[in-house]
């Protein structure tokens, strides 16, 4: 049977590429699954048979053979919806008729060889580079800094967790020292509190039932919370130091915490992810600088994404603001979803808000992951060399109605439909929605470079 040995090849480099990219982190996997060698044994198995029981003039079955694999024998493994779609791109990539011709490769220098024994294609294996290049397994080779980058602060962090946690007895400045300076440092930026009354009155003006005001009620009641939190941790904590009340163990992980530079247990619970102490104590004065300034003059031309609690209630915002400006043609909310354009102004470019017309909104404050951005043609490209993360314009996302037909001027050119998450860490907690990025490549060669916008890089 002349297609057993392609296939049984292409089935062995699939299984090694669902592996290695697993330590890309989640430029190659959202999660990183155990495939192994009986997911092996079982692809194989089953192509085996399907091969034995093949109608020879039809030839191979590339659905079902598709399906097997990236449904059943490794797609059994995955589950995120975003995972399951890279893996059925490799399928739909590899496994096709074209797989048994001469021009098939699967990346240069990287073919199915022609060898008639087992030998020949031990032979072919071992003359393959020892190191490879993220390249192959569909990924641009930047992805090897991300890789390097991961494994030096893996060891960073462990060397700090091992570090004794006591008060140093030597010279210089001790913990309680160090930790009281910064709490003092910190409570003198600290915002102050909102005051109920005065946030009632000045969204009553606003008009409280517009759904973005209600949504700014909701971020601002997240956000005092945060900011009581800390204020009385600091200066309880302040108190425990001087011994005026007891060291809780609470306070206690806040000292641990605030002098490596890390998020107390305390506040990282209804707040955020964030990579030190530094970056996310500037992110709480920048998150609340966005909601003051929202509160007390007006609604801004632009949003920064990364700000919100609950990004996903803000977009619902916009789709139900959208829906009640065309009530009058019929529109409902269930029959809305959300479109955009990339623009080519960036933050300090908007001068005024988007076209009443279409409404919505413009957000700005998201980096590409894994591709870089041309501004002048508004579609993706390749990252430069040894550039991680890509600024992306503002964006202008607003809602459409389902029902209503297509414009034409939108429909031109393919569109990469790249999933938005809030950190690095790509999950289905931290995934917000899909924005749509043009593309003169397929979309699919973005897939395979796992390419996603992120709201912090950090």
């Amino acid at each position: 049977m002349p297609q057993w040995k392609p296939l049984l090849y292409a089935v062995g480099f699939l299984h090694t590429t669902v592996q290695e990219r697993r330590k890309f982190g989640p430029l190659g996997w959202n999660i990183p699954y155990e495939f192994n060698q009986a997911d092996f044994t079982a692809s194989v198995q089953f192509v085996q048979n399907h091969l034995d029981e093949m109608d020879i003039k039809r030839g191979v079955n590339w659905s079902c053979m598709r399906y097997m694999l990236g449904e059943v024998q490794y797609g059994g493994r995955v589950t995120d919806d975003l995972d399951k779609h890279l893996l059925n791109t490799f399928t739909q990539v590899w496994f096709g008729e074209n797989m048994f011709s001469d021009k098939f490769f699967f990346y240069k220098g990287y073919v199915i060889p022609k060898g008639k024994t087992v030998q020949d294609y031990m032979e072919h294996i071992e003359l393959l580079p020892l190191v490879d290049s993220p390249e192959v397994f569909g990924l641009h080779p930047n992805a090897d800094i991300t890789y390097q980058t991961n494994m030096a602060n893996e060891t960073l962090s462990t060397v700090v967790n091992i570090q004794p946690k006591d008060s140093g007895s030597g010279g210089g400045e001790t913990r309680e020292a160090t930790v009281q300076r910064l709490a003092d440092e910190m409570l003198e930026k600290l915002p102050p509190d909102y005051i109920p009354h005065e946030v009632k009155a000045r969204l009553q003006k606003m008009g409280t039932f517009q759904p973005m005001n209600i949504f700014l009620r909701q971020e601002i009641d997240r956000m005092q919370r945060i900011i009581s939190r800390v204020r009385n941790t600091l200066i309880d904590l302040k108190l425990a130091i001087d011994g005026t009340i007891i060291m809780s163990e609470d306070l206690r992980d806040a000292l641990d915490n605030m002098y490596d530079a890390r998020i107390p247990k305390l506040w990282y619970k209804i707040s955020w992810e964030s990579a030190t102490l530094g970056f996310w104590f500037t992110e709480l004065l920048e998150r609340n600088q966005q909601f003051h300034t929202w509160l007390f003059d007006g609604r801004p031309n632009q949003f920064w994404m990364t700000g919100f609690f609950n990004p996903q209630g803000f977009l619902t915002a916009v789709r139900q603001e959208t829906t009640r400006m065309n009530l009058s043609k019929g529109w409902a909310l269930d029959g809305v979803i959300l479109h955009n354009d990339v623009t080519r102004m960036m933050k300090e470019d908007v001068t005024g808000p988007p076209p009443v017309d279409i409404g919505g909104v413009y957000i700005y404050g998201l980096f590409l992951d894994g591709a870089g951005w041309d501004r002048r043609n508004t579609k993706l490209m390749e990252s430069s060399p040894k550039v991680l993360f890509t600024s992306l314009p503002v964006v202008h996302v607003y809602a459409i109605s389902t029902t209503a037909p297509p414009d034409p001027k939108k429909q031109q050119g393919s569109l990469y439909s790249c999933p938005v998450y809030k950190k690095p860490r790509r999950t289905d907690l931290t995934y917000i929605f899909s924005l749509y990025l043009k593309t003169t490549k397929v979309p699919d060669h973005w897939t395979l470079r796992g390419v996603a916008l992120l709201c912090d890089s950090k």
